[in-house]
């Protein structure tokens, strides 16, 4: 095999992403708009060459930070998950690593990049010699029976979805704007339990659902108390066998009534209706373990190409999380 190596291009001039079996929906022409622009960043295309053979895409977003150039596949805060490589099934991921590293600094001139990619195990990035962190999160396993997914989840749970359903609420399917004021308004007072702000603005929401919905890749659900209230919402993107959890928010007040789990169960037999195969929620919050799934673990991998760049890095998250407490302490 010849050193696999990486070419900018245009999306269209990209091999189409259901050529491949493990395209996500981070990887979509309408995902990339919404990073975007609510990241003010540039989003990289790139064929993979093994020889004059075309194996694979990358997909990618480049922004400028402190001036330099930095590359994202995607980077942590801008809500998105798994992009990386879209490869043949013969074609090494770690090749593919070494190949994007070249590209990185070489084609593009940047400091630092970061890539997820669902498909990379953490012993073959051990291998590739890169710094990496650990995503970790739940995966359910939406091929089994309906019956079979509500007896997986633990008695608590299944009992938080009957209360719901003998509380009359009831859940509906949004495909207005009228959906982001709902669900941000909900966020905020989540946030406020914690003395926070949520850690991003209500735009990114109505971005969001301005470039995903048309698609038909976004399902918004919201929960009604039986009174007619918005008490719950939920945003579940999905494509080709994945659905995965976005976001959810909901009144405290209601949360009596069980909403949050009503809402989850119903996006679950959505997606699983209409030939969706796996469920990711998209991080370790401990409450997503009642719903049944197993646990996984994904290495998001980092390479800066001088130290002080990784150093920049760690300073800007704490820096982050610091000013998120301070505007939540003043408002609250």
């Amino acid at each position: 095999m010849a050193k696999l190596r990486l070419i900018r291009v245009d999306y269209d001039q990209a091999p189409e992403l259901e050529k491949f079996y493990d395209h996500t929906i981070f990887q979509t022409i309408q995902w990339l708009q919404f990073v975007s622009l609510t990241q003010n960043a540039e989003p990289v295309i790139a064929i993979i060459k093994d020889g004059n053979r075309t194996v694979g895409r990358f997909t990618g977003l480049m922004m400028k930070k402190y001036p330099c150039r930095i590359l994202g596949s995607p980077f942590p805060g801008w809500t998105t998950s798994y992009m990386g490589f879209n490869l043949e099934a013969s074609v090494s991921r770690v090749d593919a690593l070494h190949a994007l590293e070249d590209f990185a600094f070489r084609d593009l001139k940047c400091v630092h990049f970061e890539v997820m990619d669902r498909r990379l195990s953490v012993k073959e990035v051990q291998i590739a010699k890169y710094k990496y962190g650990i995503m970790t999160g739940f995966e359910i396993d939406l091929k089994k029976s309906e019956e079979k997914l509500f007896m997986d989840m633990t008695p608590a749970c299944r009992r938080c979805i009957r209360k719901a359903e003998k509380s009359g609420v009831q859940i509906e399917i949004v495909k207005d704007l009228s959906f982001v004021d709902d669900y941000y308004a909900q966020l905020q007072d989540v946030f406020a339990k914690q003395k926070l702000v949520p850690t991003y603005g209500k735009e990114r929401v109505q971005t969001l659902v301005e470039h995903l919905l048309p698609i038909e890749h976004l399902l918004l659900v919201r929960a009604r108390s039986s009174e007619g209230t918005v008490i719950a919402t939920g945003i579940f993107p999905a494509i080709n066998d994945t659905m995965y959890f976005w976001g959810g928010a909901s009144w405290r007040s209601y949360q009596i009534l069980r909403p949050n789990e009503a809402i989850q169960w119903f996006a679950m037999c959505y997606w699983k209706q209409r030939g969706i195969a796996k469920y990711d929620m998209m991080g370790n919050g401990e409450y997503k373990r009642k719903y049944g799934g197993y646990e996984i673990a994904v290495p998001w991998v980092r390479k800066s190409k001088y130290r002080i760049f990784e150093q920049l890095r760690n300073g800007a998250k704490s820096i982050f999380a610091f000013k998120q407490r301070l505007l939540g302490l003043n408002r609250y």
